[in-house]
């Protein structure tokens, strides 16, 4: 429609140029001639000085004899064609081709031409009304129908207990006098709150599909410009083209690029975003209500936001929108491989075990690569060894087989990594390891990497202190084996999550004895937005380091301690890793104990006796452990 209307301008525009064109050049000769007065022209036609003469109604143009031309006008009574004739001068008439009014339209089309041209470039800095250089007050809202792809509670799972505390709502929008014969009121506005990719922007989708109603979505920071004013203005007309859409959702993605917390900043001035968080306060709950408009917004920084927002009567429900359990995981794995056909082999309990501290964006993504996978090797459906593959890419990063690495290199990578293996073995509180491989991948050489067997939600001193001894392992068997003058720079990645690890234990957890249950976190580490007022003495630095030195320390000697007595364990797996570069679960415990490990049947070896084997992660999502890469390059953060 609007390239239509920019055609229709331009033809008429080329039109009326023309016109003037043709206007002024047939006007060529008048503008020419020289104007004298009709006595004049009298004098000149008896005195002979006439050569020829064209009559155009009122006006008389004639070229004299030394080929002058001069125009002048007849009085109404003249006659001067009977003169003409009479002293033999050639006389021309023109038919005259337009009215006296029509002469009047074309003396005023000039003006016309520039009004229109004015009034064009307006309307085009006015945007039609919306995003134009003088519509930037204009919402940014974008209005989502069914033509964009209906989503409903069915497309989303994993998220229950966020599904149910929207119900109400979508109830309302349904049927809202269900709620108002009883007094009561729906929430005016719901926050979701969750970790990246968990699914809320398609939870909100959701609840416009279910309800059936108009779904305006704006992003958080579409309301910031450099202009003062501007924010507030596109709030209230986001509000306006809800309300003559109402019932109806809006939803605010990001909303803490525009909610933060007034007063904050540097100087505390009342700035550009201060004005556009206000007039949003307003909107929601101010002196003039807001019926059957229902706002919907999402954050990931719930901390950052201002009080005023998160009172009841504005955003009165605050969903928290967490990462899927294991249930969660293979309903959403489900959803996501409606369109992928599926091998008899493929048991999505089992990758949604191997998948903790995935979200709903990451389960997707893994269903994809394993599409892909499968659709490169040309297979009709996607098989249980794409899903393992794909989740050991998406993990690990891709396997690089071409990296040349030398003997001695494969060997100390592969004690490096058997020592992690065999202490994590040894150890009952630690996760159960599940592969250990030399195989490089991304940034590291190798990794051994743990299954939890459920969802880890908390973490026990003796658990971190075990975790401790598995991750300094590494070190330990590299100082064992090759003694401490050869010790390589691999176990810089073991040693960067060790100081994370005992550094939570000792200024957050509470775990140290010395240091006390204080929270040191904030001012050991120079957090810029402590209020607290929390100054850490010298002394108590100095005790807070010696305690992470302590903790470490203390994994690193039960590490080798494990090691030392149980060498041959150790030494078997580490030749089993150079032979075979991969071991699942169960294989590991059978190289360790001198039997074949059956290599060739990764893919369904039986790891840890009644769950089969997957290709497992690290204890935290989701970052595999690195094995140290003997100085072939430096070593990736953990």
């Amino acid at each position: 429609m609007g390239n239509a209307r920019n055609i229709a301008f331009w033809v008429v525009l080329f039109l009326l140029i023309l016109a003037l064109f043709n206007l002024f050049s047939g006007g060529g000769n008048t503008l020419q001639s020289r104007e004298i007065s009709y006595s004049d022209f009298v004098q000149a036609v008896d005195s002979n000085n006439v050569s020829s003469v064209t009559i155009d109604g009122e006006q008389i143009r004639y070229r004299s004899s030394d080929g002058t031309d001069y125009v002048t006008v007849k009085p109404e009574d003249a006659q001067v064609t009977d003169m003409l004739i009479q002293k033999g001068v050639v006389v021309r008439a023109e038919q005259q081709e337009q009215s006296g009014f029509q002469a009047f339209l074309l003396s005023l089309l000039p003006f016309l031409l520039l009004i229109g041209v004015w009034i064009y470039f307006m309307n085009r800095m006015q945007g039609g009304g919306k995003g134009g250089a003088m519509g930037f007050g204009k919402s940014k809202a974008k209005l989502l129908t069914e033509k964009h792809g209906r989503v409903t509670f069915d497309d989303v799972a994993g998220i229950d207990e966020a599904k149910e505390e929207l119900e109400e709502i979508v109830e309302f929008l349904r049927n809202p006098q269900k709620f108002s014969r009883l007094g009561g009121k729906i929430p005016k506005g719901a926050l979701l709150v969750g970790p990246p990719g968990t699914g809320k922007t398609l939870l909100a989708r959701a609840i416009a599909g279910e309800a059936g109603v108009p779904f305006f979505t704006i992003s958080g920071s579409d309301f910031v410009e450099m202009f003062v004013g501007v924010g507030a203005s596109r709030v209230r007309d986001m509000f306006e083209q809800a309300k003559k859409n109402a019932p109806c959702i809006v939803f605010i993605d990001e909303i803490d690029a525009v909610g933060r917390n007034r007063g904050s900043g540097y100087g505390g001035g009342n700035d550009e975003r201060e004005q556009t968080l206000n007039q949003l306060l307003v909107e929601m709950d101010g002196f003039e209500a807001n019926e059957g408009v229902i706002i919907i917004a999402a954050t990931n920084r719930r901390d950052v936001l201002d009080p005023a927002l998160l009172r009841p009567g504005r955003f009165d429900r605050q969903v928290t929108v967490p990462n899927p359990d294991i249930k969660g995981r293979e309903k959403i794995l489900g959803v996501h491989a409606r369109k992928t056909p599926l091998g008899p082999d493929v048991d999505l309990r089992i990758i949604a075990r191997g998948t903790p501290g995935f979200s709903g964006a990451d389960l997707a993504n893994l269903v994809n690569e394993a599409a892909l996978m499968a659709a490169r090797v040309g297979r009709r459906f996607v098989t249980m060894e794409d899903f393992e593959n794909a989740k050991d890419k998406v993990m690990m990063g891709a396997e690089r087989r071409s990296m040349v690495l030398t003997p001695e290199q494969k060997e100390k990578t592969a004690y490096h990594e058997a020592g992690h293996a065999v202490v994590g073995l040894s150890l009952p509180q630690c996760d159960p390891v599940y592969k250990a491989t030399i195989i490089p991948r991304g940034g590291a050489l190798g990794m051994v990497v743990s299954l939890p067997e459920i969802d880890r939600l908390n973490w026990h001193k003796s658990e971190c202190e075990e975790k401790l001894a598995m991750t300094m392992a590494g070190k330990a068997a590299e100082i064992i084996k090759y003694g401490e003058e050869n010790v390589s720079n691999g176990p810089a990645g073991d040693i960067q999550q060790a100081s994370a690890l005992a550094r939570a234990m000792v200024l957050r957890w509470g775990m140290s004895d010395k240091v006390g249950n204080i929270d040191y976190s904030e001012a050991h580490e120079g957090y810029q937005g402590n209020t607290a007022g929390l100054s850490v003495s010298a002394h108590t630095k100095e005790l807070i380091e010696e305690e992470v030195r302590t903790f470490i320390q203390e994994g690193y000697d039960r590490a080798f301690q494990i090691l030392t007595e149980r060498k041959e364990d150790w030494e078997r797996l580490a030749q089993g890793l150079l032979e075979y570069e991969t071991l699942t679960g169960d294989e590991i415990k059978r190289v360790m104990k001198g039997e074949p490990p059956h290599a060739g049947d990764d893919a369904g070896a039986d790891s840890g006796g009644d769950t089969p084997s997957v290709t497992a992660i690290p204890k935290t999502k989701p970052k595999a452990k690195p094995a140290g890469d003997s100085g072939l390059e430096p070593e990736p953060s953990a």
